[in-house]
């Protein structure tokens, strides 16, 4: 199995991860500020992952890489948690898996920007059907209105868009998995305190449920699908894997119909099968090699 293939595998197995995130952020909103979600699941993800570097005795990433670093904490770890658990408060989560669907755009983009990519005509024209399918599918359904929930996950999905661009090319140099690790500590600092002040007073008495759900966002969406998420995206390209994203709308609204009892209509049906099709679509046009382009990892 090739590099990219790989690449793909992994990226789909971090998307089903992804998938789940809004319906249960949707479920546990009810009971936790939106605040304490984004920062408590990061909170319990940076303990793990300072306790393996410790374990590992992984090298201190240089100047560079931190700096980078912090581009993907600021993404995946504070701008994305936050903003996409304040929308859930106001935005079905079908609806909000839909909006997303802009990732794989956004994501493409960073990466040609800083990357050595440069994908074909008929990868950007692919790209473009997918996110104006998902994006005519927002103004098809009830919530036909823009809604502030739309315009918190719009800067959900830039944040997470950079954050997946910039992390995909450090994890050439420094691995997936201690990309995710690194950010993950060096925003603990920021989030710790947040997290103790909007933590429930009375936290024991929570449902089971809720508890698992918020476990499941800290240890699956904040932590093992960005390490797979990230190993994705230097093995396969930051271009070609994020086009996997697309299919994340669809697993998030049969995780929303299946986990918290939201609907799934024909229009919803059709969608999806037009948009994974841009996908088959997307993976037969050719990249290639950017000299020119603004190397993240030059010096």
């Amino acid at each position: 199995m090739n590099n990219e293939k790989k690449g793909l595998m992994l990226g789909l197995i971090a998307v089903i991860g992804f998938g789940l995130t809004l319906p249960v952020t949707r479920l546990v909103v009810v009971y936790l500020d939106p605040i304490f979600i984004s920062s408590g699941r990061a909170v319990i993800a940076a303990t793990i992952a300072g306790l393996w570097l410790l374990l590992t005795k992984e090298i201190i990433p240089s100047k560079k890489q931190i700096l980078q670093l912090i581009i993907v904490a600021l993404g995946v770890v504070i701008g994305f948690p936050i903003l996409s658990a304040w929308a859930m408060k106001t935005v079905p989560a079908s609806h909000g898996g839909v909006v997303l669907g802009i990732q794989p755009l956004i994501t493409a983009t960073v990466g040609a920007k800083i990357g050595k990519e440069q994908p074909s005509l008929g990868f950007w024209l692919s790209s473009i059907l997918g996110a104006t399918l998902v994006i005519s599918y927002v103004f098809l359904q009830e919530v036909g209105n823009l809604l502030w929930g739309d315009i918190a996950l719009l800067g959900a999905a830039i944040a997470a868009a950079i954050g997946y661009a910039v992390g995909g090319i450090l994890a050439r140099e420094i691995g997936g998995w201690n990309v995710i690790c690194w950010a993950l500590v060096l925003s603990l600092p920021i989030i710790l305190v947040p997290s103790i002040v909007t933590a429930p007073e009375e936290i024991y008495k929570l449902p089971i449920n809720i508890w698992v759900s918020f476990l499941y966002l800290a240890l699956v969406s904040q932590l093992f699908a960005l390490f797979f998420w990230n190993k994705s995206l230097a093995l396969g390209g930051v271009a070609r894997v994020s086009q996997t994203l697309l299919i994340q709308p669809f697993i998030t609204i049969a995780a929303s119909q299946i986990l918290i009892g939201e609907e799934i209509n024909t229009t919803t049906v059709i969608f999806a099968w037009l948009v994974v099709t841009t996908v088959a679509i997307s993976r037969r046009m050719p990249i290639y090699e950017n000299k020119n382009a603004t190397n993240i990892n030059s010096n």
